[in-house]
């Protein structure tokens, strides 16, 4: 099927984005790419037979039928409405649909050949072993999370929570001490297990952690247990009884002021890494304050998958930082998707848009396979979407990231 949009009503175009040029790299009039960094493509890209083979402007999306159906809806619809807002004459999309990993096997078989472009598969499961396609001289952009899936010919582009960390500490003031509650999910689990290599090359510190079970089951234990609640209860109650021991004016007061208390001491964090997202987001996050975590005194912190408006109007959450870009640079495209489509969008459309504008490069200036690896690993290379700007290190997307705080139902820009 092919990805052209079918009477769609008149629009401002959208420009391509921009390939940001760090150093010098020149167009050539043969339409060739040279760059100084002679060293940026894979040596397997010098021995392939195709690597001079032009990429092919016909692209093969892969997109399962069954499974994550609501992406894949929203996938394709983004595909449809970037080629028309980018005005993209050069370019034809296939959508190609699989519902197993053998249909998805035979769709490749089929379709491979010298300068063929891949995008796809969704899924890090479906994207295990394509990289023994690399030798027919295609390349594939996968959506999947796994980094292990990455590499030769296969490039991962999605949002990879390790950009979200290393903007955050990056951001963070010296000697920060942070606290980390997170779920016990993929998504949380992975977070702990690589949150302390980017602390480590941070000037902060990670203090302490918890987690909690999906259903929130454990959710007030976990909050407990990173306050060292019971602790400065315990604490309070055992002053309270000296001070009650006492009968003169000063302690009377002392008194009086500490009863209105819940706990006593201070928290030994200065900021709180939530990484979750959903419904669980706005039922833990009121929870925090009741135990005792003030966000008035603890920087709550959250990471790319607190971008959703649905978050920003929370109460607990007033004055929150999490990574991510301004809604500006992508609300114009949303808008004009629930235009068309008259239903909200899954946040990582953006890829699609993103990701066709370094295609329509690549072709528009009828790269080889060996210039558009180069291109794609040069280090003084970054492209400018409207999720901001990106490269690829080691084939995986990394993207350049801001702080955002939350205020009022927004999330404005950090300085």
């Amino acid at each position: 099927m092919s990805c052209t949009p079918q009477n769609y009503p008149e629009k401002n175009k959208a420009p391509v984005s921009n390939v940001v040029n760090d150093s010098e790299t020149v167009i050539n009039n043969g339409n060739s790419v040279d760059t100084i960094y002679k060293n940026t493509t894979p040596q397997y890209v010098e021995n392939l037979n195709f690597a001079k083979s032009k990429i092919l402007s016909e692209i093969e999306i892969l997109l399962p039928e069954i499974d994550n159906q609501n992406i894949t809806r929203d996938f394709v619809n983004a595909f449809e409405l970037t080629v028309y807002k980018k005005n993209a004459k050069n370019i034809q999309l296939n959508i190609n649909t699989y519902k197993d990993k053998t249909e998805l096997n035979n769709i490749i078989l089929q379709k491979a050949s010298p300068g063929k472009i891949f995008i796809g598969p969704l899924t890090s499961a479906d994207t295990e072993n394509i990289i023994t396609e690399c030798p027919k001289g295609v390349l594939f952009f996968s959506f999947a999370s796994d980094r292990k899936q990455a590499g030769k010919c296969v490039y991962l582009i999605n949002f990879f929570p390790e950009d979200d960390l290393l903007t955050l500490f990056s951001n963070f003031k010296t000697d920060s001490k942070i606290a980390l509650l997170y779920p016990e999910n993929n998504y949380g689990r992975y977070i702990n297990s690589i949150i302390d290599s980017f602390a480590a090359k941070s000037n902060s510190i990670i203090i302490n952690r918890a987690s909690y079970k999906e259903d929130l089951s454990n959710a007030r234990e976990a909050i407990k247990e990173l306050s060292k609640y019971e602790l400065r209860k315990y604490e309070l109650e055992r002053q309270k009884k000296i001070l009650k021991e006492k009968n003169d004016e000063a302690s009377k007061k002392a008194l009086k002021k500490i009863e209105k208390f819940e706990t006593i001491g201070g928290l030994d964090f200065s900021h709180l890494i939530l990484p979750d997202y959903g419904i669980r987001l706005l039922q833990i996050a009121p929870l925090l304050p009741f135990y005792d975590i003030d966000p008035q005194k603890v920087q709550f912190v959250g990471t790319g998958v607190w971008d959703n408006e649905a978050f920003f109007s929370e109460p607990s959450l007033q004055g929150s930082i999490f990574s991510g870009v301004p809604q500006s640079e992508r609300r114009q495209y949303f808008n004009d998707y629930y235009l068309k489509y008259r239903k909200n969008p899954t946040r990582t459309i953006t890829i699609p848009y993103d990701l066709v504008g370094i295609l329509e490069y690549v072709i528009n200036n009828k790269l080889n396979l060996k210039e558009t690896h180069h291109l794609l690993n040069d280090k003084s290379i970054s492209f400018d979407g409207i999720d901001g700007k990106f490269s690829f290190k080691k084939n995986i997307i990394s993207r350049k990231l801001n702080v955002l705080k939350i205020s009022n139902g927004k999330a404005n820009l950090v300085n």
